[in-house]
This record gives C-alpha cells, structure tokens and sequence, in this order.
C-alpha cells in the first residue's frame, strides 16, 4: 500500500521526533494528544528543530514552512481516521499502549497499518489489541528520533509480509535504516545484545580487572561505544 498520510498518537519526546521525520519525508502529519499543553509543547519541539537547522544552513526557511503546512495538530482522536500509518509512542507501558490501540481500533480506517515505537514490549500481545493483528507491527526508534538512523521493525506472530514491505518503504521515506526482528523476544535485537555486554562490563569490574572509568574508555575507544557502557 502507498503511505501518503502518517499519524502519531502521543505528542511527547519520541512522538514529536516521529512526527518530525515523516514531515522531513514529505508526509502529511497528523499529531494526537489528548492534553492540549503536551500536544504544544510537541509542535514547539518541531518548530525549534527546525529552526536549529535553518540557524545551520542545513535547511531553508521555505522547506521549513512547507513542511508545517503539512502538519494537524489536534487533541480529537477521530481526526486520525483517515491516515494510512499510525505511529504509537506512549510510555513504555503495556496496559496503556493496549488501551491506546483500543480506542484507535473502531475510529482509523480499516486498512491503516498500526505501529507501536517500544524497545522491550510484547508486539504480539500489543497486536491483540488492534483488532488488525496482520497490520501490526513494532518499530523501535531509538532517541533522539531526528538524529540516529537505525529503526527495529518487530513482527508480531500474525503481522503479514505486505506490512512489513509497506513500513520499510516509510522507513526509508523517513530517512531510516531499518533491520528486521523476524520475533519478538524481550529487548528484541540491540537492547537484548546491549544488557548482555553491559553485564559482562560490570563482571569485569566486580572481578577487578579495571575500574568503572577505564572499563568506559576501553569501550569508547576500542570498540567505537561513543557513549561506554
């Protein structure tokens, strides 16, 4: 399916960043929140990113503008309807997201693909809520949205090939590089390999092979972790 129009549901540091590089991929936005003070701060958040790049000279005024115009801010949920894509990006909480997919299941179109941004969570069990398992899947950003270029795309037990292709095509709008998590195991693939390399660093210090501060800049150094275990 061809993605013309993306939603976000929830306007906070992850989602505004999603918001922000849908419309950087030419994408109309439609932004959700239902408390109007986290939706403004979510649209400031944008406008001040881009006028950092404007300050830059990596971006013009008019591309700037341009891009705002396709924008919708809204605190009423039925305005997502109409989208093709709808981002999640809640608090890493299962009961909310759940609950959040609920309420979006009977208002967005039947077609749409549902997107739930979560570094750890079940997306089957997420997808249970949906009440379209096979557009269903997870896609882990990782923060600041804007900034890094790796996304994980985490199937669920039904998601369908079709959503797959459809979500690496708006990876790639969005400026992305997507891997593919063909399971959903807890922490899916950079986290699950991230909390096994922090421990064996704490192993190392707890058998006195080095110290906190040179352990972080062996790591830093030698294997390029700009930010060390």
């Amino acid at each position: 399916m061809e993605v013309k129009t993306v939603g976000v549901y929830g306007a906070g540091f992850m989602g505004r960043g999603i918001a922000q590089v849908a419309l950087e991929g030419g994408y109309d936005m439609v932004l959700y929140n239902h408390r109007t003070p986290t939706l403004e701060k979510g649209v400031a958040g944008i406008k001040k990113n881009f006028e950092k790049k404007i300050a830059k000279g990596k971006l013009s005024q008019e591309q700037a503008d341009q891009w705002l115009g396709k924008l919708k801010a809204t605190t009423t949920l039925e305005d997502l309807k109409d989208v093709d894509i709808v981002f999640e990006a809640m608090v890493e909480n299962m009961e909310l997201k759940k609950e959040a997919f609920a309420k979006m299941a009977p208002v967005i179109q039947p077609n749409a693909i549902f997107v739930s941004n979560t570094s750890s969570l079940s997306i089957t069990e997420l997808a249970a809520a949906s009440q379209r398992p096979e557009k269903f899947l997870g896609m882990h950003f990782f923060s600041p949205v804007p900034a890094m270029k790796l996304v994980e795309v985490i199937r669920g037990q039904k998601t369908a090939d079709a959503t797959v292709a459809a979500v690496y095509e708006v990876a790639q709008g969005m400026g992305k590089t997507a891997v593919e998590c063909k399971t959903d195991p807890p922490g899916f693939i950079v986290n699950r390999c991230l909390f096994a390399f922090m421990l064996e660093a704490i192993h190392c210090y707890e058998e006195g092979v080095a110290s906190v501060d040179d352990i972080d800049t062996a790591i830093k150094l030698g294997l390029n972790h700009p930010m060390g275990p």
